[in-house]
Parts: C-alpha cells; structure tokens; sequence
C-alpha cells in the first residue's frame, strides 16, 4: 500500500523487472505485479493518508471466516471481518497478540503467487515480535506454523517457522530486543529475491530507495533491508 501508485511502478519496475496490470476502480485499483507475465506481488494505492506506507502478508485460508474466528480466540484482533472481493476471492484482516498486522486470503478467481523463489520475485516472511511465545502459539493456531527443531540457524531470538507437516521453511520470527527503538511496532517484513545483492542495492538507492541494513551472512545467502522511494520497508536476499 503507498500512496503514488505510479512512482511505486517505477521503483519496483526497475528493481525487480516488475509490469503491472491494473485489475480496475471496482478493487480500488489494486495492481498486479508481473515477473515475465506471472504474478509476483501486488500494489495499492492507499485510500486514506493516514494509513501505513506498508507491504503486507497474506496468508492463504481455505475458509477465511473461520480463519477469522479462530484469530479471536487464539487472542489476536479482527481488524476488517471477512469480506469478498467480487469473484477474486475473500479477506480478512488481523492483529496478532503481539500488535502485528497480517491478513488471510481465500482464493477465488486470484490464487496468490504464481511465481516464487526466482529472481524478482517473493522468498521469504519474518514477524518481528516483542512476544514470542504469545505469537508462536497465536500462528500455531490460526495457521499451523511450527518452529523447526533442530533448525541449526535458531536461537531464542530467531526461530524459522514452517507449516506443520512440511518441510520447507516459509519464514521466521524474530524477537525485538532493547537495541530496537521502543516506537517500533511489531511488524512483517517481505523479503525478495534478488538475482545479485550489490546491484539491486544500487538500483534501489538509484531510484529514490535507502538502505537500512547492510547484507549480512545468513544459511540462505546474504540479506539486506530497504526501504523503498515512498518509505515501505522490505527484504531483499541473494542466491548463495
């Protein structure tokens, strides 16, 4: 969500290698993001100023009003209740015990990703928390993350999380610690793939972007955190 829809277009444009279709004024001009003519990601002109400058995560829901339910009573908020979006598919949005915004997506016609793991496009989430055992059981819950024992990168401050039952990792959650400043909110944060760390630093800072984080080792290849020419924060890693 940020506010200059087409000043977005040019940043990720030349970032990622992104186009863009707009799917109409009827879904508020919500903007897909193409990788080679698949969908990698999505833009939305905000609504109100006073909303966050933000990208969001989605997770999927098979029926999202009773994903809804279930956020209540695993102790985080209903911020928006289930609500269709014509024959595209179905939404809600929440907060977590923790004060961290997510929303649940019930496909119809728009089934998410069609592209991930490539160069462009999306490769990972972490929820940075300043209660951990609260969200780890919250996530638990709604959507059957579990941490992943024996992971050799976890420590009390970061545990990668997966969906019960499979194998690969889809994220992480990182606690906040005293080194973080006390107005940051508990939030996530989208990381991307990017072809060649160096590069995409410049094309970032090129185009109007900041780098926040220097990349930095990790067992998945390096990682670094911008904040793009309209002040959303994201991820970028690299292949080993």
């Amino acid at each position: 969500m940020l506010p200059d829809l087409e000043a977005g277009k040019r940043f990720y444009g030349e970032l990622f290698g992104w186009s863009f279709v707009d799917v109409g004024p009827e879904f508020g001009n919500y903007t897909n993001a193409l990788l080679d003519g698949r969908k990698a990601a999505g833009l939305m002109p905000k609504r109100d100023g006073r909303m966050p400058t933000v990208w969001g995560v989605y997770f999927a829901a098979s029926d999202v009003a009773a994903t809804a339910a279930r956020v209540g009573e695993a102790g985080g908020q209903v911020i928006t209740g289930a609500s269709p979006v014509g024959d595209l598919g179905a939404m809600m949005l929440g907060v977590d015990p923790g004060g961290a915004v997510f929303g649940a997506w019930q496909a119809g016609r728009h089934e998410g990703f069609e592209v991930q793991g490539e160069p462009g496009s999306y490769v990972w989430m972490g929820l940075s928390t300043r209660a951990p055992e609260a969200v780890d059981a919250f996530y638990s819950d709604v959507f059957g993350f579990e941490g992943v024992p024996g992971d050799p990168g976890a420590t009390p401050s970061f545990l990668p999380w997966r969906v019960a039952g499979q194998e690969r990792e889809i994220g992480c959650r990182i606690v906040l610690d005293s080194r973080a400043p006390a107005e940051l909110p508990a939030h996530f944060t989208v990381f991307f793939l990017a072809e060649e760390m160096d590069a995409a630093l410049r094309t970032a800072v090129r185009h109007g972007g900041k780098v926040l984080s220097e990349p930095q080792g990790t067992p998945g290849g390096p990682l670094a955190l911008v904040v793009d020419n309209q002040g959303a924060a994201f991820g970028l890693m690299a292949p080993k």
